[in-house]
């Protein structure tokens, strides 16, 4: 059983509340727009319970250099019996970026994480057998009026417990 915090949109500021909310999970992915290799830093050291426990993440379209030359454009991963695949400009269900629907069929995902649109979604694509999810935007800069983050258990295939978390207006 691992448990998951998932954030995007960071854009350069972290919340202390989102170090308290991740403070028991086992991994935090972020969905890229970091805007500094600082804000992985701070999940790395501060939000982990056990030094065994890491960030993964993307570079999204606003992310430098230091971002980019730690984390990739995509990402593909298992988390316990569940295949994830992890970038920053993924779209939705309804309308995926151009590429994605496909990519996501190839690789067998049960688990599509993005960020980049700064809205909150979690839905099921049954078409594709896979869970979407965007966190939102956990940072202050952007249209989105209320700042989110998502918490989540993977435990072997099932994935359970995902809790929304509000962190306040921008």
């Amino acid at each position: 059983m691992r448990r998951i915090g998932i954030i995007s949109d960071t854009h350069g500021w972290l919340d202390e509340q989102v170090l308290h909310h991740f403070k028991n999970c086992d991994e935090v992915w972020h969905a890229g727009d970091f805007g500094n290799i600082w804000i992985a830093e701070q999940l790395a050291g501060e939000t982990m319970h056990s030094s065994s426990n890491k960030v993964k993440g993307v570079f999204g379209n606003i992310d430098g250099p230091d971002v980019r030359s730690v984390y990739p454009e995509k990402l593909h991963f298992q988390c316990e019996d569940v295949k994830v695949f992890m970038t920053h400009i993924g779209g939705h269900p309804a309308k995926y970026a151009p590429g994605i629907k496909k990519e996501i069929q190839e690789q067998h995902c049960n688990l599509f994480v993005c960020g980049h649109s700064h809205i909150l979604k979690v839905i099921y694509d049954d078409k594709l057998n896979c869970l979407h999810i965007n966190p939102g935007a956990a940072g202050r800069q952007g249209w989105h009026t209320l700042r989110t983050i998502i918490r989540l258990v993977i435990d072997g295939a099932i994935m359970r417990d995902c809790e929304v978390i509000e962190l306040g207006k921008r």
